[in-house]
């Protein structure tokens, strides 16, 4: 028998099962209020998730916590809801393991959402070999650093040796590059690298951020090399930090920048023109390059605490010379101001709130070790 349906199209016994703990936010990537449920699944979820999980129909049917429901089919949502499908679909997640938000790529929250209940990859630890060997090695597609053409390479990623290496030629004996898993980062960067699948590999040569951009064809594939990163950190950190929990090192494992995009500098006298470019705030460094796909940065500055005598200040020194955008910014260091401008009141109000995050963190010990090898560029 149908149940009886309110005014405003809302279930009421929907509703009670709706406010249960567990399924106040979406199962799957957290989003607050999740307004639609998987009824193959029994879980809620939002509707950014629900566009996900129509790709796996096979898998899981959606539906609208607007639309009419009859009884079996609350009945069964409430039957499992968001905490019993976790528990199930989430048993043997790995610490490592990235579990995406509302806020992260696509590609992320897709193959988070198939590995649970498509690959049950976290209720078999043998699903999970990709990712948790210590060693991986495949193709991926690389960005030449001077060309900008995208070639297949051979990437080999081995605990055992502590570093993500590539090579140039198949039957290549020596890398051409060694990124040691102790400064290795990833990030996806899908718009920037202009492929769904796009991931920044960053590591520091000579205490300088060097970039690599790649991709892979297949979306499993690309998530399983990020992960696999993540793992090969986790278990690097687990030696150099022996005390650390694993909710400590968890958030040290990749990063996402703080902040990106277009600004105006100029040089260290502050009387050369200003020019146009990309920043990334990437923690404490601020890298500055020509093009968004640069290999390496023109140059990078250091941001320390307001303890340490940093401060971010709205617009610019009153003698400040030449054409440049309206919206400005000084940063003070105990070297030097740098001043950057924007192109947006907006875009200014966010660099700002972002140099104002990491300007009121202390800084930690190895901080300062880093701040005293930094060499600020022009």
């Amino acid at each position: 028998m149908a149940l009886l349906v309110e005014a405003d199209g809302k279930n009421r016994l929907l509703q009670d099962v709706l406010t249960r703990p567990g399924n106040e936010t979406c199962a799957d990537c957290g989003n607050p209020e999740p307004d639609w449920a998987s009824l193959t699944l029994g879980v809620f979820i939002c509707q950014a998730c629900s566009l996900l999980h129509r790709s796996i129909p096979h898998i899981s049917q959606v539906k609208s916590v607007q639309d009419t429901w009859d009884a079996s089919q609350v009945e069964l949502v409430a039957a499992v809801g968001n905490s019993a499908a976790r528990a199930k679909y989430e048993q043997k997640v790995p610490a490592f393991y990235y579990r995406p938000t509302h806020t992260d790529c696509k590609l992320l929250r897709e193959q988070w959402i198939r590995a649970k209940y498509e690959r049950n990859e976290f209720e078999f630890i043998e699903k999970q070999e990709p990712y948790s060997a210590g060693y991986r090695e495949g193709f991926l597609w690389k960005r030449g650093r001077d060309n900008g053409q995208f070639l297949s390479r051979k990437f080999i990623l081995s605990e055992r040796e502590g570093a993500l290496k590539y090579f140039n030629k198949q039957d290549a004996r020596d890398p051409k590059a060694v990124m040691k898993i102790e400064t290795l980062n990833a990030t996806f960067q899908p718009a920037k690298i202009g492929n769904p699948c796009g991931l920044q590999i960053t590591y520091l040569k000579d205490n300088s951020t060097r970039n690599i951009f790649v991709y892979h064809s297949d979306a499993k594939e690309m998530v399983d090399w990020f992960n696999a990163i993540r793992a090969a950190r986790f278990h690097y950190l687990q030696v150099a930090f022996p005390g650390a929990s694993d909710e400590e090192l968890v958030p040290k494992l990749t990063r996402n920048f703080m902040k990106e995009g277009f600004m105006e500098k100029t040089g260290p006298k502050h009387t050369e023109g200003f020019k146009k470019r990309w920043f990334t705030m990437d923690d404490r460094r601020l890298m500055y390059f020509k093009d968004p796909l640069d290999a390496y940065a023109l140059g990078e500055v250091f941001i320390g605490s307001k303890e340490n005598s940093y401060t971010v200040l709205s617009g610019l020194p009153p003698s400040t010379q030449g054409y440049h955008w309206n919206h400005g910014i000084t940063i003070v260091t105990p070297d030097r101001k740098f001043l950057f401008a924007c192109e947006t009141e907006a875009e200014q109000r966010d660099w700002i709130a972002a140099f104002q995050r990491v300007i009121n963190r202390p800084m930690r010990p190895q901080e300062y070790a880093v701040e005293a090898h930094f060499k600020h560029k022009p």
